[in-house]
């Protein structure tokens, strides 16, 4: 499975590129927003220290729009992915840029029917988002296991599904045993999956004894 991080922070990117962990980076406008950023500036720079995916949103609605906005930001860098929300123009959009061979990610994805028109409009990645669904009394991880289902029963379907909204740890472990391609997890939850009360207590344990010999590595 492959970690992406969704965020607009570039130092926290920085930093996680560091572990060795991140396969790419998912925005939104509410992520760019939060940055204070402008939005071509901040995902250049991503962008050029990330060498997977990233995902730039348009902010359009209507398809001629969107696909104008996705075009401008494909010409960011060959690794800028076109984010467009899951709608009828979404889909429109989607069809004309992957067309032309530019990557796209439909977000906003909350059914395997809508799953299932992004993957023949062409896109390369579907965003589900778990989290969400569970907020409105859904299991949003049924939504990963059907999708998975779906996309499996279809050689010539080579889009990638992207669990997005993952609120914890055992959003992301559900998904990987239901054969999701990619998790785009916020930082917060990534910091999660390096925890455990063992791993605290054992390294605790060795230290203490490590201590009392007096001795010194360096």
């Amino acid at each position: 499975m492959k970690f992406f991080v969704d965020t607009a922070d570039v130092d926290e990117i920085k930093a996680l590129l560091e572990t060795g962990l991140l396969d790419g980076v998912t925005t939104n406008p509410s992520l760019i927003a939060k940055s204070g950023r402008n939005i071509l500036e901040v995902l250049e720079e991503i962008c050029d220290l990330v060498p997977g995916p990233v995902s730039g949103e348009v902010t359009a609605t209507d398809a001629p729009t969107m696909i104008k906005e996705g075009e401008k930001l494909a010409k960011i860098a060959p690794n800028l992915t076109v984010k467009l929300p899951l709608t009828f123009d979404g889909i429109k959009a989607c069809y004309a840029l992957s067309q032309q061979g530019i990557k796209t990610n439909v977000t906003l994805c909350f059914s395997s029917a809508q799953a299932l028109l992004a993957a023949k409009a062409g896109a390369t990645f579907i965003s589900p988002f778990v989290g969400r669904l569970d907020d409105i009394g859904s299991n949003g991880m049924d939504l990963i296991a059907d999708i998975c289902q779906v996309y499996s029963m279809y050689p010539d379907i080579h889009t990638e599904v992207l669990v997005a909204s993952i609120r914890n740890p055992i959003h992301l472990m559900e998904a990987a045993k239901m054969g999701a391609d990619v998790a785009t997890i916020p930082p917060k939850v990534i910091h999660q999956l390096f925890k455990h009360p063992l791993t605290d207590a054992g390294l605790e344990a060795f230290l203490k004894d490590w201590e009392g010999t007096g001795q010194n590595i360096l």
